[in-house]
């Protein structure tokens, strides 16, 4: 299997598995309050429209990061599989606790052990790591900045707005988790 190719599996695969725990996952409003405030949907285009125009500029401009070097595409190869490692665990790990759309059901517990001991949204942190690898697949800094800034600025709203629904439902302890586990980089942010 040629780099390419492995490429091209590992992004369709991000891209459906995403859409598939998207739609499986989805809370319905039968099923417990949604306190989304739209973030799904503004994540899907921010996310689509980003991914997008990066794969455009990849295409039309010449690479210019580290001088175009191929290392770049082995070491993006290498950062979307740890980065769909990070989103699957921490979506597994949370079960059917997880939701694609901001929802906390009445029998939902606080999870802190696994990778939620060490940051709160590792789900987001994953999924970061996604498009920190397509920017570095990309070979393009102009390309890398237009994948990386507008959905880093989508994930932070998503997680401001999924605090908000955490801090209502667990109160206290949600406060204390905030106070000794970091959002998204351990020992950063």
């Amino acid at each position: 299997m040629t780099l390419s190719m492995l490429w091209r599996v590992l992004f369709w695969g991000w891209f459906a598995s995403e859409i598939l725990v998207g739609v499986a996952t989805r809370t319905k409003r039968s099923s417990g309050p949604v306190r989304d405030r739209g973030s799904l949907l503004m994540l899907w285009l921010v996310i689509s429209a980003a991914v997008t125009a990066c794969e455009v500029i990849s295409q039309t401009l010449p690479a210019s990061m580290f001088g175009g070097a191929h290392w770049l595409k082995v070491v993006g190869a290498i950062v979307i599989v740890v980065g769909l490692g990070v989103r699957w665990t921490a979506i597994i790990a949370l079960g059917k606790s997880f939701s694609s759309n901001v929802a906390i059901r009445e029998s939902q517990k606080l999870h802190r052990t696994g990778l939620y001991r060490f940051v709160r949204h590792p789900s987001y942190l994953g999924l970061l790591l996604v498009f920190v690898a397509i920017g570095l697949h990309s070979r393009s800094w102009t390309a890398f900045a237009v994948v990386l800034v507008p959905t880093t600025a989508a994930v932070l709203y998503r997680i401001h707005v999924e605090e908000l629904a955490l801090r209502e439902a667990f109160g206290d302890e949600y406060a204390e988790y905030s106070r000794t586990t970091a959002r998204l980089i351990p020992g950063v942010y």
